[in-house]
């Protein structure tokens, strides 16, 4: 499925609610897209679903989410997946394609279920499995095992007194999330946010705490601070920003107010003549909890 094709069928299939996340602040449920194609899986959050922040204007969070995914798609790096803004059965809201697993190579499609998945089919469950939080390349562990090559963002102790590390890969699919945050100037960039797609790929999820006005990054992440930027990076910024003043800023001014949209591009500038991605500042720079 290209996402050409998986955005028209998140935004045309008929939206069928299956079950919920429950451990999410806000409403998200478990949903599928339903057409002639048979069923896409998806992430849906109604916009009735949201809890009133003190910070964020009401009632824009799922519009967040979509212009976040606008953002992702010009850098062309396909960190967040396909995502559109659409009516549902809760109301509008936006829609996101589920991350499923990758199959491992060994698994057979020809093997028999076994007794889980004869207990959920004889009542009628359907058995979600989801993808792995921090896609192995963000952790906490013992100072004393900080795997080689990886980077520090913070030491404390945990619940009983021992050393520990919030520690992620130095790897280029992360950074490149880093500097799309740093964009988006997303609040909420937790361990948990980053999941693993298929061929090797790295996604982020969550993004309705984006598009602030002021500074309000809140990232694991950080263990790429204060490092200049790629040279691929730069090219993809100084693109972004003509297309923040062009098409992508059209589209972006539907979902966002002209301020927000405004700052972005400001934020995208900043980053360029900076030429750095910024390190972590007072206050809270890092969201909790991380996972």
């Amino acid at each position: 499925m290209t996402e050409a094709e998986a955005l028209d069928r998140l935004a045309t299939g008929e939206l069928v609610i299956r079950g919920r996340l429950a451990d999410a602040s806000n409403a998200t449920l478990y949903a599928v897209a339903a057409g002639e194609w048979g069923e896409v899986a998806c992430v849906y959050k109604p916009v009735s679903g949201e809890r009133p922040l003190w910070d964020f204007p009401d009632d824009t969070l799922a519009r967040r989410e979509v212009s976040s995914y606008a953002v992702s798609a010009a850098t062309g790096w396909d960190v967040v997946p396909p995502t559109v803004f659409r009516d549902g059965p809760l109301g509008p809201g936006s829609v996101q394609l589920w991350l499923a697993r990758e199959p491992a190579r060994d698994d057979d499609p020809e093997a028999g279920v076994d007794a889980a998945e004869e207990a959920a089919a004889a009542e009628d469950v359907e058995e979600v499995v989801l993808p792995e939080p921090g896609a192995g390349l963000i952790d906490i562990c013992s100072v004393r095992r900080v795997p080689p090559g990886w980077l520090t963002v913070l030491t404390a102790e945990d619940g009983r007194g021992r050393p520990v590390a919030l520690v992620h890969a130095d790897d280029l699919r992360l950074r490149r999330m880093a500097v799309l945050d740093v964009v988006l100037n997303n609040a909420d960039r937790k361990g948990g946010h980053v999941l693993p797609g298929w061929g090797g790929a790295v996604h982020g999820v969550d993004h309705g705490l984006t598009f602030h006005g002021e500074p309000k990054l809140r990232t694991v992440l950080w263990g790429f601070g204060g490092t200049r930027l790629l040279a691929q990076e730069r090219e993809v910024l100084a693109r972004l920003a003509q297309d923040l003043g062009d098409r992508l800023g059209e589209v972006l001014t539907d979902l966002l107010s002209v301020e927000e949209v405004v700052a972005t591009l400001e934020r995208v500038e900043r980053l360029l003549a900076a030429d750095r991605l910024p390190r972590a500042r007072g206050g809270n720079p890092i969201p909790w909890p991380p996972f």
